[in-house]
């Protein structure tokens, strides 16, 4: 299933993308709801982030091509973080760069969405709590992360957690191939298997922390290739059996 969330007139419901088209779902895909016979075009729509999280969770670190790139010794565990809701944004968005930032990051991810309330599940148990995954761009105010000595500031500002285009299920997503474009140059190549801690294991991970909700996203780390966006830069993060993820960066 590649599911997606939408605006049509005043409209937003959640639908099922099948080629150019989008079966409708009637009620939340979070909670009770039903596959409608209904259909709209794909062009008629615009589509929102696929869910929307009361909190994203981060995993810093988590591949084995950054921690070489940043000459890093290899976590021991997770290193984790948050996002705020109030960082969502959109396939197509803009990013803002906050005027008191000098140093604004791009970072490709793929993102967990969780699809039922999760505590303390096992590694074994994580899958099924499990709805699919999306694309994500953990965008970072790299100067202020650093001067802070914490993340919170520099990865939170508005519009900061892009996710999209759609949620898609029955992957592995420990074979897909990860790239992030910079105005359609290549920036970031990499794949998942370069995960240093797998997706069952982060999820188990966070559940032990923090009761993870339906619509949560677990964002699971960067590959190597981060670098600087700028004013007028298009960025996509594009994941195989995803798709593409692009958002405009403006002046904030």
């Amino acid at each position: 299933m590649r599911y997606v969330r939408y605006q049509l007139g005043d409209a937003v419901q959640y639908g099922i993308l099948k080629d150019n088209l989008i079966q409708v779902i009637d009620g939340d895909l979070f909670g009770v709801h039903q596959i409608t016979g209904k259909t709209v075009a794909l062009d008629a729509v615009k589509l929102l982030a696929p869910c929307q999280p009361s909190k994203a969770v981060c995993v810093g670190l988590n591949y084995h091509d950054h921690a070489t790139e940043m000459k890093c010794e290899l976590p021991k565990e997770p290193l984790i973080f948050l996002k705020p809701s109030s960082a969502l944004n959109h396939p197509g968005g803009a990013i803002e760069y906050p005027s008191i930032s000098h140093n604004l990051h791009f970072e490709g991810e793929l993102a967990i969405v969780i699809g039922k309330q999760a505590r303390k599940v096992t590694i074994d148990q994580a899958p099924d709590y499990i709805l699919g995954y999306t694309c994500a761009n953990d965008v970072t105010a790299r100067d202020i992360q650093l001067g802070d000595g914490q993340w919170t500031r520099g990865k939170s500002f508005d519009t900061f957690l892009p996710l999209g285009p759609v949620i898609a299920t029955e992957l592995d997503p420990h074979a897909i191939d990860i790239r992030l474009y910079v105005n359609e140059e290549i920036k970031q190549n990499s794949n998942t298997r370069q995960l240093i801690f797998n997706v069952p294991y982060i999820v188990a991970y966070v559940s032990q922390v923090m009761t993870l909700h339906p619509g949560d996203v677990i964002l699971t780390g960067t590959p190597s290739g981060v670098g600087p966006m700028q004013v007028g830069d298009t960025v996509t993060v594009e994941l195989a059996g995803i798709g593409k993820l692009t958002n405009v960066v403006v002046k904030g």
